[in-house]
């Protein structure tokens, strides 16, 4: 793979589809739709994702692509393949509270290894370059021009005072059960794979998820904090959370520096 190639066209594939969004989202209505499984679809995550695996294709044709919007692509197996959410927290977007991304990731060997996550509606966008160490990108955020990086690191955790990122649509009792094991100085929510982000920034040192993802959804966030020298692994048994799996979905998993000392399930 060309790396300074793929992390050219993510950059430049999820800042064209987060203008698509915004566009829709800063109209004054959007429909939304009920997929098969009830989760909610909107026009901008059909739109993103259009943009999003054309260029995709035409860039790496001999590349598998996964996608959460074309069921076709579900039906694929493999190991190596770029995978794609186009909007996550579309739940975040329908009301309006800003906590949505566009990701984009590679995954070799069942390794998340370079990806992007940006939330246009904050203007943060998250990736890793060409060597695998994760950036930050600050300002413009425009197609033909790179702003200022900023070189993304893990904290290095106080087990007596952590920081605790959680969902903000999907928080549950199990959830908070699992956080009491540890001493929080603080807790924050947030939507979609902005969550990896806050644990790949050092904004906050732990990202426990107990409810259900798919690949798509953690892909991209997985390989910014791992690019940030953070971890991500399965609730159950403490090992490497893997990708490439049946269906493409996740079991329980724990995000997180890897100076916390993680509590067993």
């Amino acid at each position: 793979m060309d790396y300074v190639k793929l992390v050219e066209v993510m950059r430049r594939l999820s800042i064209e589809a987060g203008a698509k969004i915004m566009e829709i989202y800063e109209s004054d209505d959007f429909d939304v739709k009920a997929k098969s499984d009830d989760s909610p679809v909107t026009a901008a995550d059909e739109a993103a994702d259009a943009l999003i695996s054309a260029g995709l294709r035409a860039a790496f044709p001999d590349v598998m692509l996964v996608t959460e919007e074309q069921s076709a692509t579900h039906d694929t197996s493999g190991d190596t393949f770029l995978i794609v959410d186009p909007l996550d927290g579309t739940k975040e977007f329908i009301h309006r509270r800003g906590d949505f991304t566009v990701n984009i990731a590679l995954v070799e060997g069942g390794v998340p290894t370079r990806g992007v996550v940006y939330a246009p509606a904050k203007g943060r966008m998250f990736y890793t370059d060409a060597n695998g160490q994760s950036v930050e990108e600050t300002g413009d955020l425009v197609v033909d021009q790179v702003g200022g990086l900023t070189p993304m690191s893990v904290s290095q955790a106080d087990n007596t005072a952590l920081m605790v990122v959680a969902s903000k649509s999907h928080r549950d009792q199990a959830t908070d059960d699992y956080i009491n094991k540890y001493s929080v100085r603080d807790m924050k929510s947030a939507g979609s794979s902005l969550k990896f982000c806050l644990v790949a920034t050092g904004e906050a040192d732990l990202y426990p998820r107990l409810g259900r993802t798919m690949e798509w959804d953690t892909a991209a966030g997985h390989a910014v904090l791992s690019g940030a020298g953070g971890s991500v692994v399965r609730f159950d048994d403490l090992k490497p959370l893997r990708y490439g799996k049946e269906d493409y979905a996740n079991p329980f998993f724990i995000a997180h520096a890897p100076t916390v000392d993680l509590k067993d399930s």
